[in-house]
């Protein structure tokens, strides 16, 4: 067991999850560690756990799947994201991967091409699925490459209409940090409103993936 991918399910759905878990104990070179329904679960169990790849899910209730990936990087980059979704459109698949995940998989794939994108991304490999390939987002501008993946998280945080203090709990952080940040994103972006970090966060397709409606 020792050479076993150790993998983390992560899935707000529990019939998904669960078919998830049995396909891939299906193979002797994984085993599955947990399977979780929320962002917060694994951020929080993720040092005890130490999964060698996360399978999660972008759109869930509360902490989402681009937040997620980033605050789980950022405490354990070692950690290989893989992005299960049903979203195929470009927005989607670009912000998965500026957010720091390793690699995109469609919920429909074959059962192989899941096999495929955990290999990959163990190795340290990129990896997007057959129907993924090809669909990245045009370069959105230098603008937008000019936030830190922390300030486009806390700006998909507030486009949300989150306060300071709910951004702060859920990033766990200091209000203080989270001010300063936003401060920054308003000055790069020349955005004085929060209704404007809104509008541009909608332009921008910073809230694909986030289960917000636009």
């Amino acid at each position: 067991m020792t050479d076993c991918i150790r993998i983390a399910i992560v899935d707000d759905h529990p019939m998904v999850a669960e078919g998830i878990e049995a396909i891939l104990e299906s193979y002797d070179d994984i085993e599955v560690v947990a399977t979780l329904s929320s962002g917060r679960e694994i951020i929080e169990q993720a040092p005890d756990l130490t999964p060698d790849v996360i399978l999660l899910d972008l759109n869930m209730p509360g902490l989402g799947g681009l937040s997620t990936t980033e605050i789980l990087l950022e405490r354990q980059p070692d950690t290989r994201i893989l992005i299960l979704s049903m979203h195929d459109s470009p927005e989607y698949i670009s912000s998965a991967l500026s957010h720091g995940a390793s690699g995109y998989v469609l919920k429909d794939v074959p059962t192989e091409e899941i096999k495929r994108a955990i290999d990959a991304v163990s190795a340290g490999e990129r990896y997007l699925c057959t129907g993924a390939q090809g669909s990245l987002a045009p370069d959105t501008g230098e603008t937008r490459a000019q936030l830190t993946n922390r300030e486009q998280t806390i700006l998909l945080q507030l486009a949300q209409g989150k306060s300071n203090k709910a951004v702060a709990f859920a990033l766990d952080i200091s209000v203080r940090t989270v001010e300063t940040h936003r401060k920054n994103i308003k000055r790069k972006l020349g955005i004085s409103s929060t209704a404007g970090l809104t509008r541009y966060a909608m332009e921008h397709g910073v809230l694909q993936g986030t289960g917000v409606s636009l």
